[in-house]
């Protein structure tokens, strides 16, 4: 089984989500059983939507479960070194000599529009093994781009 490294902010998220979708279970079940008592399942509306919602959310509990076992919590503040690894912070300057910051982080916890990159993403990929002053080119669906490597922080 392969570990899923994550920051401990994504596996506090993780548990809080497995914590509502398994508290949402009993309230299914009640739905269930409500359609239930209106009769002909065959053309029951309710009962589909209430089946239905059951398979997604024990589908979700089983993912969540398989990501939570095989976590691997990382806390950059205790890494260090100057290469770019899980959980850096990189400030990158641009073509434009512009700085872009991305921080390194696991699939669950990468929001682009917070400069949070998940490790499988192409500029992520690039970025892991290099050092300060590498220069490093991107492929992404616009075309390539160009960075070079002006700061690696562990915050």
């Amino acid at each position: 089984m392969d570990k899923v490294p994550m920051l401990a902010e994504g596996y506090e998220k993780l548990t809080a989500d497995l914590k509502l979708l398994r508290a949402e279970r009993p309230r299914i079940v009640d739905a269930i059983e409500e359609a239930r008592a209106h009769g002909d399942l065959s053309e029951n509306a309710e009962y589909h939507a209430a089946k239905e919602r059951q398979g997604q959310v024990e589908a979700m509990i089983g993912d969540l479960e398989d990501k939570i076992s095989r976590a691997q919590i990382i806390d950059p503040t205790t890494l260090s070194g100057d290469k770019v690894i899980f959980g850096a912070t990189v400030t990158l300057l641009d073509e434009d000599d512009k700085p872009v910051k991305y921080q390194i982080v696991g699939q669950t916890e990468a929001d682009a529009n917070k400069g949070r990159i998940s490790y499988t993403s192409p500029i992520a990929r690039a970025l892991i093994g290099k050092q300060l002053e590498d220069e490093v080119e991107v492929t992404v669906p616009s075309g390539d781009k160009f960075y070079l490597i002006e700061k690696i922080e562990f915050i």
